[in-house]
């Protein structure tokens, strides 16, 4: 999620400040040590706490909200879900300068998945599909209700349009730009969801999944969590997965025509906005997202 305007004038997050704020706020951990994650990602700043915990202070105003949408809602999706997610235990307030609220979850053990170690395989690609799967099938509420709050209402693909274009036009030099006109103006041309709202993750990409002796164990970083088109979620076929694994996942997953090509779109607008942001001065985003612009082309 892109952070606003607002958010150039950043708070300064150190050890010191996460001690303050934990100590006066959760004073049961007080006495647990912090470490710092890093790199913990362009959101949230991120700090070990005791063995157990985890701490999660936004960066920036685009990732707000984050806290109390995975309190709500992560404790009720978990038990439904066949791979582990966080579990959020409390919900911090602003203080000494911070001006947001912020998260504790348990410690979820595991690396960030690679493409290396799981893209070719089909085990990996069967085990992603059946995560979505059984997340689009939990039910909770009036769906048709839910899906008219703010909070987990996702932009749809045509805002994303003329951000797309400029950055078509920007890397024409490194990647097919007209491969990359095609693809998106099917993607926006595609038929649209016409089925009942499901739940989707919203950022479901490699860094987002946790890995144990080789084998998936979580997925995390549910902020972009909401109710509608599952599309989006289609992303971590084209930074994971090779091609003969993204067949297995797509026919595990039931995915139609039309929802592939949404997908391929989001996977290359999404692509194409963190690689005309970071790939000058992040050589492992530039790599990560050379892959997913290419692979959404080969589809």
């Amino acid at each position: 999620m892109a952070a606003s305007r607002t958010a150039d004038t950043r708070p300064t997050i150190d050890a010191a400040l996460v001690r303050r704020l934990v100590d006066t706020q959760f004073p049961q951990w007080g006495a647990l040590t912090l470490e710092l994650l890093d790199p913990a990602g362009s959101d949230h700043v991120i700090y070990r706490l005791g063995e157990q915990l985890s701490v999660r202070l936004p960066r920036h105003a685009g990732a707000i909200r984050q806290a109390e949408k995975e309190f709500e809602w992560l404790p009720r999706l978990a038990p439904h879900l066949p791979l582990a997610i966080p579990v959020p235990v409390g919900v911090g307030e602003p203080d000494f300068g911070y001006p947001w609220r912020w998260a504790v979850s348990r410690w979820l053990k595991g690396e960030v998945a690679t493409v290396e170690t799981l893209t070719h395989s089909s085990a990996a690609a069967v085990e992603l599909a059946e995560f979505l799967a059984a997340l689009q099938q939990f039910r909770a509420e009036d769906v048709q209700a839910l899906k008219a709050r703010e909070d987990l209402t996702a932009r749809p693909l045509a805002d994303r349009d003329r951000a797309t274009r400029t950055a078509i036009a920007e890397v024409g030099d490194v990647f097919d730009a007209i491969a990359m006109t095609e693809l998106w103006n099917a993607a926006l041309s595609a038929p649209g969801w016409d089925r009942p709202p499901v739940w989707f993750h919203g950022d479901f990409h490699t860094g987002n999944l946790l890995t144990a002796d080789g084998r998936l164990s979580a997925v995390i970083d549910f902020g972009g969590l909401g109710i509608g088109d599952p599309a989006c979620d289609l992303t971590i076929a084209f930074t994971l997965m090779s091609a003969d694994s993204r067949a297995g996942f797509r026919a595990a997953l039931g995915v139609d025509d039309a929802t592939w090509t949404r997908g391929r779109g989001w996977a290359l607008a999404t692509g194409l906005n963190a690689y005309t942001a970071y790939a000058a001065v992040n050589p492992r985003i530039a790599a990560q997202t050379t892959r997913q612009i290419t692979e959404a082309l080969i589809g």
